[in-house]
């Protein structure tokens, strides 16, 4: 078992894109929720995986990840997904000892640009890049689930605007 600490930003600015170092192609559809738990699937150009995200406890959670063949996550993405399905293109961007994610999602929720940092410990000091703009760690409305609701309930494309009108806690 694996247990993630992330915290994640809003972008302020283009900054990050002279950093980056690599890029990939992601979709993600929910499978389904559970107390306070998801399973999700994730399918990129290369491979697929299902994953199995615990309770929050404080930033961080226990995570299970599980490779399972392409074609099986395509069908989940098609047939089993609650809510839309996400298409982003993660960016990896080194700063200050660390490796941040940079998302730029497309689809419905095109125009939206995030970042994650995942980190060993709650309480780990780190340099926050200029790039990174405020903190949306424990706003519920930037959540993956809240975005693949949204996706799947709007109807249209999802705005910045959209995020912000919901309530910050759900």
């Amino acid at each position: 078992m694996r247990f993630e600490i992330e915290r994640k930003f809003l972008v302020a600015h283009e900054g990050w894109r002279a950093s980056a170092t690599g890029r990939r192609g992601l979709r993600d559809g929910l499978v389904g929720q559970f107390g306070r738990g998801k399973v999700r699937v994730r399918l990129d150009e290369d491979r697929a995986w299902l994953t199995v995200k615990g309770a929050r406890l404080g930033i961080g959670r226990p995570e299970f990840e599980y490779e399972i063949p392409c074609a099986d996550a395509e069908a989940m993405l098609r047939e089993v997904c609650v809510g839309g399905v996400i298409e982003k293109t993660r960016h990896c961007v080194p700063h200050d000892g660390l490796t941040w994610v940079v998302d730029e999602f497309g689809g419905s929720l095109a125009g939206i640009v995030l970042a994650e940092v995942e980190l060993d410990a709650e309480d780990q000091p780190f340099s926050r890049p200029d790039w990174a703009g405020d903190e949306v760690t424990g706003d519920l409305r930037f959540r993956q689930t809240t975005l693949l609701h949204l996706c799947g309930q709007m109807g249209r494309p999802v705005t910045m605007a959209d995020i912000l009108a919901l309530p910050r806690a759900l």
